[in-house]
């Protein structure tokens, strides 16, 4: 029998890939989106059309509670993103990520849903998970000094990166991991004591056809291909040797659906990744070469943005066991659909004003 979902933020780079995966099998959509001019240029996405639309903000009590009319289950995705901006563009983060998310739990208050699955971040676990020489598991700190950028322990001992689980302490690095944190645990607490059932999926970096290009504060593989389309080598931030996880927003897209579907899930925090781990300096390099421009090489700018951490990528055992949950398309075996997104997508490259915007407020060091 076909249901109903309302996703908040839905138009959005996640949302519209994850209207197609329900509509596909025959479910009813609704979206509910500012189409906020930094995400859509201004302009309203095609697909939309197939689903009932709701053009507002997050915060409007009235328009959310229109839409939740004889909703099943919603997946909530509305969010300001992007972790140097929320560090100085702290009201417009706080207000839409997590005023946006508490009105939004009072109108399901009034009309309970079966199922709340929430979007939060890698973010929250600010720097990864490390282990120490002895193979102990150990928290990394870095030592805040200029090219002092990999993290130690605190006999200053080196430290080895590994995959980041679902048990390793929060440790909020900036306002937007403290907005997505709010966002996750929001739900989790307020869902289940009004008889709904919650889910909240850590997503790490997520890419993908659809992702902004000329948004400079969207996803970083969207910020290089921008960069390179423009005939510019990509800005990487200290030596390009931070690791990442890499997740194509079709898999994040089955994973919002499984996460809905699967009654083992209800109540768990859920790491979606690749379980894979890129640095950043390499995937530039090799977008560069999918492009055909090798020699626009990335520009390693030796300095760290506030709020950055240094590694984390996902150990993904949990989505597994839950979610029968793995990656079906891997970043190294997709970027010949990227560059032809790229190609194919208008890209003004905003990069270096983005920069720049940090750097004139101290939050580049």
């Amino acid at each position: 029998m076909a249901l109903t979902y309302l996703i908040t933020g839905g138009a959005g780079f996640i949302g519209r890939h994850l209207c197609r995966a329900l509509l596909a099998r025959g479910d009813e959509v609704r979206v509910i989106d500012n189409l906020h001019a930094q995400v859509h240029g201004g302009g309203k996405p095609s697909f939309l059309q197939d689903v009932r639309f709701f053009h507002g903000d997050i915060r409007d009590a009235d328009l959310l509670a229109q839409a939740l009319v004889g909703v099943d289950g919603v997946f909530h995705l509305a969010a300001e993103v992007g972790v140097g901006q929320s560090m100085y563009e702290v009201g417009r983060y706080i207000g839409v990520n997590d005023l946006g998310t508490a009105i939004l739990l009072e109108r399901l208050i009034r009309a309970p849903v079966q199922r709340l699955v929430v979007a939060s971040s890698m973010s929250v676990y600010g720097e990864g998970a490390y282990c120490n020489d002895a193979g102990e598991r150990v928290i990394g700190a870095r030592r805040g000094e200029r090219g002092w950028w990999d993290p130690t322990g605190h006999d200053g001992g080196k430290l080895t990166p590994i995959p980041t689980d679902e048990t390793k302490p929060v440790e909020l690095a900036s306002i937007y991991a403290l907005t997505k944190y709010c966002q996750e645990r929001s739900c989790m607490m307020v869902a289940p004591a009004y008889g709904m059932q919650a889910v909240a999926l850590r997503l790490f970096n997520v890419f993908g056809p659809g992702q902004a290009l000329s948004n400079p504060y969207t996803g970083v593989l969207a910020n290089f291909g921008a960069r390179l389309r423009n005939r510019q080598g990509p800005l990487v931030f200290e030596d390009g040797q931070q690791k990442r996880d890499f997740v194509h927003v079709r898999d994040v897209a089955r994973a919002f659906c499984l996460a809905m579907d699967r009654q083992e899930a209800a109540g768990h925090v859920i790491n979606i990744g690749s379980g894979q781990a890129y640095t950043i300096a390499g995937v530039a390099a090799s977008l560069a070469a999918a492009m055909g421009v090798p020699d626009l090489r990335p520009q390693i700018l030796g300095k760290a943005r506030a709020g950055d951490i240094r590694h984390c990528f996902a150990d993904i055992t949990k989505a597994h066991a839950l979610l029968d949950y793995a990656p079906s398309a891997l970043l190294q075996d997709s970027f010949q659909e990227i560059v032809a997104w790229i190609l194919e997508t208008e890209a003004n490259d905003g990069g270096e004003l983005a920069k720049q915007q940090l750097e004139m407020r101290g939050l580049v060091a």
